[in-house]
């Protein structure tokens, strides 16, 4: 039996890609958080204005049941850039594991620049990173730097996941990631 897994991170992070390789890895269910904002919420994000709390409630109580259904394995990208959000989650799927895509704030610049279209400008980063909290030690999660091939990022993951879904050590060989 396996956790559900969050791959969370600032818009540009590669969630959706780094989720969907490391969902076809481990053979479970992706799901892309961008998928269940309701059209308001991509409305006033691609009119260039951040989300608030108020519009996140919706959609992170969806991804929330969507993990607890997924309770025995599944993926999903999705930001979830604060503490609070995150709890959110974990109230619905208590063993999920967050799996952080960091990177510099030019790095994720750069992989913005390449994604022409998708609905998040490359202006609302900067409040991304300003919302960002970083995982905490008493939160099961993981660090990994973007900065490298998907391949890799997912090799990492892979190798991070605790045998034990129950464990709060997502690095089962005592390593930090």
């Amino acid at each position: 039996m396996r956790s559900p897994v969050v791959v969370m991170g600032v818009s540009g992070s590669g969630k959706s890609t780094v989720g969907a390789a490391l969902a076809q890895r481990l053979r479970v269910p992706f799901a892309d958080a961008d998928d269940f904002h309701p059209a308001a919420n991509i409305a006033k994000m691609s009119a260039g204005q951040p989300l608030d709390d108020d519009d996140r409630r919706p959609w992170l109580e969806s991804i929330g049941e969507w993990l607890a259904e997924h309770g025995d394995g599944g993926v999903m990208s999705c930001s979830a850039l604060k503490r609070h959000y995150r709890d959110r989650l974990r109230e619905h799927a208590p063993t999920t594991l967050f799996a952080h895509l960091a990177g510099s704030v030019d790095v994720i610049a750069r992989r913005q620049a390449s994604r022409p279209g998708h609905f998040m400008p490359p202006a609302l980063l900067a409040s991304q990173f300003e919302t960002l909290e970083q995982l905490t030690g008493d939160e099961r999660g993981l660090t990994v730097d973007v900065d490298q091939s998907v391949d890799a990022i997912v090799d990492e993951l892979v190798a991070s996941l605790p045998d034990d879904p129950n464990s709060n050590d997502p690095h089962p060989d005592g390593e930090e990631n």
